[in-house]
This record gives structure tokens, C-alpha cells and sequence, in this order.
């Protein structure tokens, strides 16, 4: 059976394009340098161990981990929402700025801190909501 050459193939590239801007030499070392490992570096003399060296190990193994952050959104009335900008300039008079998520959190730390009853209180002030976006207004 005979090929039948495509017309992509017949087509002939002007010089100026199938000139090469660098050397297959100077390109092989581009991808050379992309590819391979950073060389290693000389391994150092072993010191002998001393006594500061086991509090290092004990803090280096009790390092604390920073929690892993979730992000979220909700929904809530306008007037409890101004609430938040209330509360903001209130820490500002006292002399503290905070953020939004942080009085959110410091909210969550105080309702944790309530016992069952007070619980069932705080929440049952609270009117439920549907939930979803809000509709266009």
C-alpha cells in the first residue's frame, strides 16, 4: 500500500525559524542542569558528642507542630455580622487589634468553656437558619 505524504509534512519552515538560537552543546547542558541532583556536599567530621548535645535531640523531638488550618464559610444574619465589627473596635479601645477569625475562635474557646446547661442556653438564643446561600437581593 502507498503512503499518501500529509500535507503537514510537505510544508517546508522558513531558515529563520529552523535556525537554532542556542547549541545542541549548550542545550544538553540546560537540560542537564534541570535534571541532575544538586552535587552532595563533603560530609563533615563526626565531633565527639557532648553534654549540650542531648538537650538539642530532646528539643529537636519535642518540637510542636503547627496545626493544620480548615478553611470555611457560613452564614449568619446582618445584625449578628455588624456584631463582629462591634466587638472589633471594642479590642481596639482596649488596646488590642483582632481579626475577624480570631474573635470567631476566641467565641468558640468561650462557649467551650460553658457547662452543659449554659450550653443549652447561649445556643437556644440563637434562632437556626436555612441553609445555603443567601438569595439575590
Amino acid at each position: 500500500m502507498a503512503r499518501i505524504p500529509s500535507p503537514l509534512h510537505t510544508k517546508r519552515i522558513p531558515k529563520s525559524v529552523s535556525q537554532p538560537t542556542e547549541t545542541a552543546e549548550a542545550a544538553a547542558t540546560v537540560a542537564e542542569s534541570a535534571v541532575a541532583p544538586a552535587p552532595r556536599r563533603a560530609a563533615k567530621k563526626a565531633k565527639p558528642a557532648t553534654a549540650s548535645a542531648a538537650p538539642q535531640a530532646a528539643v529537636k523531638a519535642a518540637k510542636v507542630r503547627k496545626p493544620k488550618l480548615v478553611r470555611d464559610s457560613f452564614t449568619m444574619p446582618k445584625d449578628e455580622y455588624q456584631v463582629i465589627d462591634t466587638l472589633k473596635e471594642r479590642a481596639l479601645t482596649l488596646g488590642k487589634h483582632v481579626r475577624k477569625s480570631e474573635l470567631l475562635r476566641a467565641g468558640i474557646r468561650a462557649l467551650d468553656a460553658l457547662n452543659d446547661r449554659a450550653l443549652l442556653k447561649a445556643l437556644d438564643a440563637v434562632p437556626t437558619l436555612k441553609t445555603g446561600r443567601p438569595k439575590a437581593e
